[in-house]
């Protein structure tokens, strides 16, 4: 069987004051929030590009149109896309559908997990040569990361996003379904103040 093609696709809000991270504005105020959501997402596509799985894709809100992406001075080998309309999970849904029509496999993610490196990134692409679903939960209870060589609606579709909810849904929609699925280890996301801790001093290529 001919081994298909992993695209990561990096879903991501313009670093932008009052727009992205503002969970952590009480911590760090509107523009210190807005440089921590910067790094994050280089780093994000640091480890994108260093694990060499496939193509990485930046799917961005808003669309390409604003100039904030442009003065980011991005990688040039970036692809790009621009979210669906409608919640969390219908946009991840409308990503996921989008490369499987493609003859391609998944590895969706943010940015907001710093821990997701290189290495976890070619783990999860290899576990799915054996599964049709590869994860990496995170300590609050949602995932950093969800990986798929098949679709299912039942997996975004009334799940209540950013709740210690997500993950254990999500567990329970892939049983009913039957499906064989790889989970690696539980990683930390950086979404409110006490997550400042967990910043680690190296980037993710490292």
């Amino acid at each position: 069987m001919t081994e298909k093609t992993t695209r990561i696709v990096i879903f991501a809000k313009a670093p932008r004051a009052g727009f992205a991270k503002t969970r952590l504005i009480p911590a760090v105020g509107a523009e210190g929030a807005a440089e921590l959501a910067k790094k994050l997402l280089l780093n994000a596509v640091d480890a994108a590009l260093a694990a060499d799985i496939g193509p990485v894709e930046l799917c961005v809100t808003p669309d390409l149109s604003d100039p904030l992406w442009q003065q980011l001075d991005l990688p040039q080998q970036l692809h790009y896309s621009v979210q669906c309309d409608g919640d969390l999970g219908q946009r991840m849904a409308g990503a996921v559908q989008k490369v499987l029509a493609y003859g391609e496999q998944i590895i969706l993610t943010g940015t907001d997990c710093p821990m997701l490196n290189v290495q976890r990134l070619r783990d999860a692409a290899a576990a799915l040569n054996h599964h049709r679903c590869a994860l990496y939960p995170v300590s609050d209870g949602g995932y950093s990361m969800i990986a798929l060589n098949d679709f299912d609606p039942s997996l975004f579709s009334d799940i209540p996003w950013s709740t210690e909810q997500v993950f254990p849904m999500t567990q329970e929609r892939l049983e009913n379904l039957g499906w064989d699925w790889w989970q690696g280890e539980t990683l930390r996301d950086i979404d409110e103040p006490e997550d400042l801790q967990w910043l680690p001093n190296k980037r993710s290529t490292e």
